[in-house]
């Protein structure tokens, strides 16, 4: 890597408009000194900065189907209430994931190929192809296995609790939240143990923006990494291939539709389910932490009655949303929410305001472990691409906090969570505390 690459010095060809508005956005300004026209949710610093909730709630009142337009990724609509994210989630003939779930490029435009020849992952697919997909790696999901992985993920999560320090400052994050889901991907995997920190890396570059001192600083660097991830899976792509086992790599390398593509054709698939299985756990672990202690009362609440912990857990999910949002692409001319949406144009279906709906949560904004709809969160998606492993995470942020209050009593923040620059992960990169036993 260069020790001089910045995102200005990264060919702009490999930037995505994503990553364009980003580093546009610096010193934007509170959502109430912008006129409606100039709100545009998809800036990473609103995120960075925990800044988006008034954004979002401008637009659910105001314009809840919002439209923006860049020259890099032309018109691209803001879909921000709960019941238009769900029309089009399911409407896949209408609403496509085939160009993407990231905003891309406008229609026309080829994007640029940061690792050549890469099929596109099962959830950048529609039906039937994607359902054949899936297929290939849905028994990992399955509850039977489920049934088999609970009593590793408790004997796991208890030799990680177990050996917390007591009544001194540490990082949350890496020590709890991004041990314990690597552990599981390593598992998930077959990927050798004292390699497992290689998934979390490999799952941090994905949607990391490119900046100085960021996760990456240039796109080359990204494209070298991802490279290294595909020479890695090859290997054990190589080794399942003659002696396959339950794992996700031998699912893939003898599935009847993935088993003739090569490692690299195979990246797209990994690296939606390293991110899958990793960045969205791994938030909502720490995201919890976060919850409880902006109302202690429901950490209360919890030690009280610990059967709470069922409700608690999708509650959980939903009040953080682990990932922000995920897009769609006109195929025809139609209408959304009394407006007119183009075909090709591209809409962020944004599940962080879905999650807020007042129309939908009571006191959104609020923590409620005994809220009775908590379940109908739309963290997981919905439809045909409902999130394959939300049991899997269920399991482990329930198993995580049953152990947690067995041991500790409160989790004392010691100061502001750092964030994850991004507007797609809405994650925590170190979250320090201190830990008194019970």
């Amino acid at each position: 890597m260069s020790e001089t690459a910045t995102p200005q010095s990264a060919p702009a060809e490999f930037r995505t408009p994503e990553q364009e508005q980003a580093l546009k956005g610096r010193g934007v300004a509170p959502a109430d000194e912008l006129a409606l026209d100039d709100i545009n949710p998809l800036n990473a610093h609103l995120f960075r900065e925990s800044r988006w909730q008034r954004y979002f709630e401008r637009l659910r009142n105001e314009d809840p189907v919002h439209l923006n337009e860049i020259e890099t990724a032309g018109r691209y609509w803001s879909v921000t209430k709960y019941d238009d994210i769900k029309a089009v989630e399911v409407d896949w003939e209408t609403f496509s994931s085939a160009r993407g779930i990231t905003l891309g490029f406008r229609h026309g435009v080829e994007p640029p190929q940061l690792m050549g020849p890469v099929v596109p992952p099962f959830i950048s697919m529609d039906p039937p192809e994607h359902g054949v997909q899936r297929r290939s790696v849905q028994p990992a999901a399955a509850p039977r296995n489920l049934r088999k992985l609970e009593s590793l993920i408790r004997e796991r999560t208890c030799g990680v609790l177990d050996s917390l320090p007591v009544g001194e400052t540490f990082d949350w994050v890496d020590t709890v939240s991004i041990e314990l889901t690597t552990l599981m991907l390593a598992t998930l995997f077959d990927f050798p143990l004292e390699d497992r920190r290689k998934l979390t890396r490999w799952s941090d570059i994905v949607f990391a923006i490119p900046e100085p001192g960021g996760v990456v600083e240039s796109m080359e660097q990204k494209r070298t990494e991802l490279g290294e991830c595909a020479e890695y899976f090859g290997r054990l792509f190589e080794e399942r291939r003659t002696n396959p086992g339950d794992d996700l790599v031998s699912m893939l390398a003898h599935g009847e539709a993935t088993r003739d593509r090569s490692p690299i054709q195979h990246l797209g698939n990994l690296l939606l389910l390293i991110v899958g299985g990793n960045d969205t756990t791994r938030n909502t672990m720490s995201g919890s932490v976060y919850a409880f202690h902006q109302f202690p009362d429901q950490h209360d609440k919890l030690v009280a009655d610990p059967s709470l912990i069922k409700n608690m857990v999708p509650e959980v999910i939903r009040w953080q949303t682990p990932l922000s949002y995920m897009r769609r692409s006109a195929t025809r001319d139609c209408e959304l929410g009394g407006k007119q949406i183009k075909k090709h144009d591209q809409l962020l279906m944004w599940y962080v305001s879905g999650n807020r709906d007042e129309d939908v949560f009571k006191n959104a904004n609020d923590l409620d472990i005994e809220r009775p709809n908590a379940v109908r969160h739309l963290s997981f998606g919905w439809g045909i691409h409902f999130c394959m492993g939300s049991r899997l995470a269920e399991l482990q942020l329930r198993v995580l906090w049953e152990e947690i209050l067995e041991r500790f009593g409160r989790i004392e923040l010691q100061e502001e969570p750092e964030r994850v620059f991004s507007s797609f992960v809405n994650g925590y990169s170190h979250l320090p505390v201190k830990l008194t036993r019970r």
